[in-house]
This record gives structure tokens, C-alpha cells and sequence, in this order.
């Protein structure tokens, strides 16, 4: 019985068979043939196969490859000629991720949840995303079907999608072979318009190269060091290229799992795509990582860059949001001259096409595809038990909602579990450092970026496993580093670029919070420390007072700050932060050090939290200062302390405009 994939090909020729098409020899075409080809693309699912939240138990019609399937079935009506591809980051970033790789491994001969929905509509190809690299390589090798000569890997071939996955610039250091293939071919027969008006149908050869972020090295050190290298996306790209240029295809479609970004290029760039657009032979190219949707206004003011149309130094390029709330387009116009197919960019656009047609209307979001859900009902239904197993309980809510403006209730069980699982695993393992004091650093990675649902809240009473994932989202691993009151007093320096410069004297409203700047960077510190931060100054200038234990800091005061392996091996790019000053990586999840600390306080009072490290320096200004939040959430604020927020408006789709009062 043939696949859902290969019965959908089956399908497609047979359409163009009824149509009347006939077949013709790409060599046979007069100058003046026209096709239109759909490249779609996915990218950033993060294993949202159903449109579920984990942490609030309830249906999210916002999110979901369930609702992408449906997008993707009407853009392919809507062009017959038509390629789907995946940009990566797909099979970790939810708790079934978790479940499937961390608590219930699956066998070798079963596919993975995500890449069974995938397959039930059919891809045509793939890449692979830093995150896919989080669960080892052993992982990796086993779910995605690919035996790797390196160590941990599996040498077996395991079930893995029945897409092809291709990456470029990762080579095993024990043969220096790429662990994917770099690149490969996909063909497909296509319906042409020949210039008098007939049609016919005739293969077109498209080639697909991937990339993914070379700090990869930093970001999951402790799963690739001495295993595999990365190089840059450009290198990696001029390499293969000739290979690919050999064999004559069509199309080059580049996925490219990262952004944009014009900073000088290095062979470390995280979102290499703008230099990687000005390789030759690159076509078309397929982004993602940024969790951002392309084109988009993000990026209009960028050189060399059409962010209403879609290319990037003249090349089509689509990046399509992230969790599956968005479908990827680039509508390609071909003609055929000279011998060959060469892109109208006239009539060629890109576009991002959401789940949703209006932000915060949950009516307004597509139906799901009913073939998915069927697919991951059994590992949903465990993962949901799983999360809800019961650990403890808290008299004290636990959110988000106002962590940037000082509220570090939910920080404040991340640091103190980190601070604790260091202090007692340090000293036996560097003595020379017993003495030394322990700090800890956590940002809160749900504020909102994702809508007003996009909160870590865990109400007041029974804990859950569920309430340490919401307390902690990703799967990093929990590391130490070593710095001194200069390297603690410049990490504050870089965190508090989250806020924007506040002018005093202004009288209109003026944002507090700096958007381009992510939440996830906002780093807060604990443990006896204590800093103030004047937004009225220049980023780089605004720690104005940084005491421990009641005393001023001092540049040479030697301490251990505890934070994620993201952070302390270079990830946000703060200061002194390249993985050298690593004292303790642990093999233990953060999650779950979090999970173990609140199962042994079982009762969570406030008195068992680190009190509140920093404060904003008292600011008259001569108009408000603004936020966004989650509507009708003043009390939290009140409650945790932060009497100087209210609500001015609730916008009416589950978010508010507040204020702040900085003079208090």
C-alpha cells in the first residue's frame, strides 16, 4: 500500500493526466513557455501538532500543524504546481516533545509524533534546526531516520519521516562527512503554458540545500563538542553548490534555518540569510529561526531587502512564523528561455499566510485538518497525564505577566533552584571555589510574545509537573560560570537593553519595553545581589547602584552566576558569555532541578523565595510610560508588590495597555 505522501503524487499526476496535459521534454519547450510554482513552507513548529495549551489544560485555536495542514490543502487548490518543504526546528519546543524523547522513548521501528502528521499530508523535503540538536545526537539520528557515524549516534536505520532532510554545514569530526545529506534533488511534473496557448505538463527539477545556525557548538555544547563541527552557512553553501550546479537543476530552494541580519559577516552568524542570499545560485530561499514572519515590517528598513514583496537581494524569500500559526508562500512566475527556467521577479511575491485572519479572533482561525489529530491521540492523552502529576503546592502565584516591570515571582523558584542544585554540587567538585558567592540568573520566556495566552501563570495551590514546564519552557540544561563584579554589573547592562530610553520631559506616551530586544534575553539576578536600573539613561549606562549583601560590588569581587548552557556558552551575545568561563555544566535539565526543588518544598511559601533584586530609579516623567500585558491583570500587579501599574486599556482581544508610574 503505497504512502499518504506517495498516494497524494499518485493523486497529483493523475490530475494532470485528466486535465489533458501532455507530457513534453523540458529540452522540447519554446522560449515564452510560463509556469506558476507555489513553494511552501513550514517552519518552527516546535512539535505543536494540535492546537493544545500544556500549561492552562485548554484547546488554542491560535496555534497548532493541525490548523497549518488546512492552510497548506487550500494553497495547494490553489496552485497545482506546487512544493512543500520544512525549515526546521520541529521535533522539540513542546511538552509531547518532552514525553516522547525524555520520558517515554519511543522504539526505534516508531515514527515521531510531529513527523507522522507531516507525513499525512506529504513533504517534499526538509532541514534541520538548532533545536533539533537539544535531545543528543542519538536522538536526532534515531527519529530522524538517519545513521550517524558519530558518538552516540545509531548506526541502525530508524523510522523517520518519508521526506528527505538535508544539511549542509554539519560534518561528523570522526570521518568529516556532512550527518545529513547536504543536499539533494526533488522533481515533480509541473502544468506549462506554451505561448499559443496549450498546455502540457513537464518534470521540473528543483534542488534543496539546508543550513543551520553555526552557534549550535555554543548552544548544545554538552551534545555536539568534539562529536561534529559547524561551519558557516556561506562556506557550507559555496561548497556543495558545484555539486549541485553539476547536475543541472532548475531551481535552487536554499532552507536556511535562520534570519535576516546585515551585521559583518563571520562564519559563526547566527542569521546568516542576507549574506547567504548573495551566493550565486541560490533561487529561492526558505528562513525561519526568528520566530517572525517575513516579509514583514520587521525588516523594511533593511538594505537590499523587499520586505513588502519578499526578497532578499533580489532573491524570493518567505520566513512562516512559528508553532504553526502561519503557512509560508513564495509565488514563483517562471519562464522559459534560452534553454532553461528563469524566475519573472515582476511577477514573483512572497507572503505569510496566518491560521488565524485577525489576531486575538479566535473566530477568525481555520478549522483543523481532521487527519491529524487521530495521529498523535495517544501521545497526547500521556503527555497531558504526564504534566499533571502532582509535586507539591505554592501559596504564592507564580507569573509573568509584570516580570518586566519587577514582578519575579516565577524567577524567583527558578533561581533559587538553580542557586541551591549549584551550592551543594560545586564544592565537591571545584573545593577551590566553595567560598566564592553563588548567584542566579533566569529570564521569564513567556511575556507575551505569542499573544495574551503567552504567560507563565501557575495559580495558587497544588503544583504540578505541569507547573515546572510552565515555570521553565525550554529544555536547557543548568551551567555555571565564573565572572566578577565587572562581568555581573556588564551581564545587568545587556539585559536592561530590554527597556527603550525614557525621556523625562516628554509628555506623550512612551513605551517602556523594547521590542526588538527578546524577553527571553532579560536576564534577572538573585542572591543577595541588588541593583537599580534608570531607563532614563543610555543602554550600556543604566546600573546606577549594584550591592551584594548590603555592600557596593566591587570590580574585582569574584562570583559564580547560575544560568542555562544557551546563556553561558554565548547565546544573546552578553559579555565575557563564550562557554570559557563554564565552572559546572550539569547533566540534569533545568526543568527538571526546578521540578525536584518544588517536590522538596512541598509547601511553597513567599518567605522560601529570594526577595526582589532590582527596582527602576525613581523617574518623574511628563507623560506615561506604557506597556502591553494580558487585560485585566492590575491585580496581580498589586498583589506582588507593583502598586505603581494600572490598566489605561483593554484592546479587546485579551491585551491591555497599562502604565507605570517610575517616580514611586
Amino acid at each position: 500500500m503505497p504512502s499518504h505522501h506517495a498516494a497524494r503524487s499518485l493523486l497529483a499526476a493523475a490530475l494532470l493526466a485528466a486535465c489533458g496535459l501532455q507530457p513534453l521534454r523540458a529540452s522540447d519547450l519554446p522560449d515564452g513557455t510560463r509556469a506558476t510554482v507555489a513553494i511552501l513552507e513550514t517552519t518552527d513548529i516546535h512539535s505543536n501538532i494540535l492546537g493544545y495549551d500544556y500549561y492552562k489544560q485548554k484547546a488554542d485555536p491560535t496555534l497548532g500543524f493541525e490548523r497549518t495542514a488546512t492552510l497548506i490543502d487550500e494553497a495547494r487548490r490553489q496552485f497545482p504546481n506546487s512544493f512543500l518543504f520544512d525549515d526546521g526546528d520541529t521535533i522539540q519546543g513542546s511538552v509531547l516533545a518532552d514525553w516522547q524523547a525524555q520520558v517515554q522513548k519511543m522504539p526505534c521501528n516508531r515514527e515521531l509524533a510531529v513527523y507522522r502528521a507531516m507525513d499525512a499530508i506529504g513533504y517534499d523535503g526538509g532541514t534541520i534546526g538548532n533545536h533539533e540538536f537539544n535531545y543528543g545526537l542519538g536522538w536526532l539520528s534515531q527519529v530522524t531516520g538517519t545513521p550517524m557515524d558519530v558518538a552516540g549516534g545509531t548506526h541502525m536505520r530508524c523510522d523517520g519521516p518519508h521526506f528527505p532532510l538535508v544539511l549542509a554545514n554539519v560534518d561528523s569530526t570522526r570521518d568529516g562527512k556532512p550527518i545529513f545529506r547536504p543536499w539533494t534533488m526533488v522533481t515533480k511534473d509541473i502544468a506549462v503554458t506554451l505561448p499559443g496557448g496549450k498546455t502540457g505538463k513537464v518534470p521540473l527539477h528543483v534542488a534543496i540545500i539546508g543550513f543551520t545556525p553555526p552557534p549550535i557548538m555554543q548552544w548544545d555544547k554538552r551534545n555536539l563538542d568534539g562529536k561534529v563541527v559547524a561551519d558557516g552557512v556561506v562556506e557550507a553553501a559555496r561548497k556543495y553548490l558545484p555539486q549541485i550546479e553539476a547536475q543541472h537543476p532548475d531551481l535552487v530552494v536554499a532552507l536556511v534555518h535562520g534570519g535576516l541580519d546585515t551585521a559583518p559577516y563571520t562564519p559563526t552568524l547566527e542569521n546568516a540569510g542576507w549574506y547567504l542570499a548573495g551566493v550565486p545560485g541560490i533561487d529561492v530561499m526558505l528562513l525561519g529561526h526568528m520566530h517572525t514572519e517575513f516579509p514583514g515590517p520587521r525588516f523594511a528598513h533593511m538594505h537590499d531587502v523587499d520586505a513588502v514583496h519578499g526578497f532578499v537581494r533580489g532573491v524570493p524569500a518567505v520566513m512562516g512564523g512559528f508553532f504553526g500559526k502561519d503557512l509560508g508562500v513564495v509565488d514563483l512566475a517562471l519562464d522559459y528561455r534560452d534553454g532553461r527556467w528563469t524566475i519573472d521577479k515582476g511577477r514573483t511575491h512572497s507572503e505569510v499566510r496566518p491560521i488565524c485572519a485577525k489576531a486575538g479572533d479566535n473566530a477568525s482561525c481555520v478549522a483543523p485538518d481532521p487527519a491529524i489529530a487521530p495521529l498523535a491521540a495517544k501521545v497526547q492523552q500521556a503527555a497531558v497525564a504526564y504534566v499533571n502529576t502532582p509535586i507539591g503546592r505554592s501559596e504564592v502565584r507564580l507569573s509573568t505577566y509584570f516580570a518586566d516591570e519587577g514582578d519575579m515571582s516565577a524567577l524567583a523558584v527558578v533561581n533559587a533552584a538553580q542557586r541551591d542544585y549549584v551550592r551543594a554540587e560545586l564544592p565537591r567538585l571545584h573545593p577551590e571555589l566553595a567560598r566564592v558567592p553563588v548567584l542566579s540568573a533566569a529570564a521569564a520566556f513567556r511575556t507575551g510574545f505569542g499573544g495574551p495566552d503567552d504567560y507563565t501563570d501557575v495559580a495558587p495551590g497544588p503544583l504540578t509537573l505541569r507547573s515546572a514546564a510552565d515555570l521553565y519552557f525550554y529544555p536547557n540544561t543548568l551551567a555555571a560560570v565564573k565572572t566578577d563584579g565587572a562581568g555581573v554589573k556588564a551581564w545587568l547592562e545587556r539585559s536592561a537593553e530590554r527597556f527603550n530610553r525614557i525621556d523625562p520631559a516628554k509628555t506623550g506616551a512612551q513605551p517602556l519595553i523594547n521590542t526588538h530586544y527578546a524577553g527571553f534575553n532579560f536576564d534577572q539576578i538573585q542572591g543577595g545581589l541588588h541593583y537599580v536600573i534608570d531607563v532614563s539613561r543610555p543602554a550600556g549606562q543604566r546600573i546606577v547602584s549594584l550591592t551584594f549583601d548590603g555592600k557596593p560590588v566591587q570590580p574585582d569581587q569574584p562570583f559564580i552566576v547560575v544560568t542555562n548552557n544557551y546563556r553561558a556558552s554565548g547565546g544573546g551575545n552578553f559579555p565575557g558569555l563564550d562557554g570559557s568561563s563554564i565552572v559546572l555544566a550539569a547533566p540534569d535539565g533545568t526543568r527538571e532541578i526546578v521540578a525536584r526543588w518544588l517536590q522538596r518544598h512541598r509547601d511553597i511559601v513567599a518567605r522560601d523565595l529570594p526577595a526582589r533584586s532590582w527596582r527602576f530609579a525613581p523617574l518623574k516623567t511628563a507623560g506615561p510610560v506604557v506597556f502591553t500585558s494580558a487585560s485585566g491583570k492590575a491585580g496581580i500587579a498589586r498583589s506582588d508588590g507593583l502598586g505603581d501599574i494600572r490598566e489605561l486599556k483593554d484592546h479587546g482581544n485579551g491585551t491591555a495597555t497599562y502604565a507605570i508610574d517610575l517616580s514611586r
